[in-house]
């Protein structure tokens, strides 16, 4: 597939909220299998759409506030009296949603790390299943890729040595995030299980090691240096611990700190 009009951006949306017949969906799952740039368009829609569910998910399932109920803004005058009462509901309905709403608006304005870390374990979902397109870049030329990267963000990346962990490089590819460009790298165990670590510049203040899960999988994520990481892998938190342990010994500036 060579023509971008084959797969337009209304497709996209369409992919990503689960509404396309299953052979248009396996046409945009190849084309994202080879179009970098659209795949992290998706994944991006994926992490905001998963944000709202997050924040918005019980205000949308509430039952209106009483005052906001059309029967009762309706009752009683008809006629010219129910018109103009009408056009005060619309306008009153404008308003008042937007406040109802702004009640969850303070949770939704979450931190540049927050935002990444939902990217990152997009990202990880996305590319982790990929066979033949995982990465851009292959970790037998490891020294070109980290290079590329570190370029790219601005800033000196790493790509943790995890041979111990029993982990190899499989390689890497940018991405657009949050923040700007993202380095992603991929690695892979004996097994076939993959993690990832997703990393970019943030404003967020200097941490440790924190946990978050996702949809059948979990993430670490840290920041050092202006630079958020986030260490993706399947649900099984000693082992993706002391995966991320290791990237973080290596990559942390101050030297090894624990974290949990």
């Amino acid at each position: 597939m060579t023509d971008r009009d084959q797969i337009s951006e209304d497709e996209l949306h369409a992919y990503v909220d689960g509404e396309l017949p299953a052979d248009r969906r396996v046409a945009v799952e190849d084309w994202l299998a080879t179009h970098a740039e659209d795949a992290a368009r998706v994944a991006a829609w994926r992490a905001q759409a998963e944000l709202i569910r997050k924040h918005y998910g019980g205000i949308a399932g509430e039952a209106p506030p009483k005052r906001l109920q059309i029967e009762r803004l309706t009752r009683g005058r008809r006629g010219m009296m129910a018109a103009a009462v009408a056009a005060v509901f619309v306008a009153f309905i404008a308003g008042g949603a937007a406040g109802w709403f702004a009640r969850g608006a303070q949770v939704a304005s979450s931190s540049d790390l927050d935002r990444f870390t939902a990217d990152a374990l997009e990202a990880y979902r996305l590319y982790v299943v990929e066979v033949r397109h995982p990465v851009e870049v292959p970790g037998d030329q490891r020294p070109h890729l980290v290079e590329w990267l570190s370029k790219r963000l601005g800033s000196p990346l790493r790509a943790p040595e995890l041979d111990r962990m029993g982990l190899k490089l499989v390689g890497g590819r940018l991405l657009p995030g949050p923040t700007g460009p993202t380095a992603f790298f991929m690695y892979e165990g004996p097994s076939g299980e993959r993690f990832t670590l997703y990393c970019g510049r943030t404003g967020d203040q200097q941490t440790a090691l924190r946990y978050t899960t996702g949809n059948q999988n979990a993430a670490y994520y840290w920041v050092d240096q202006n630079l958020a990481y986030v260490l993706s892998g399947p649900a099984e938190r000693d082992k993706l611990r002391d995966i991320a342990q290791a990237a973080y010994d290596q990559i942390d500036s101050r030297g090894s700190q624990r974290g949990g």
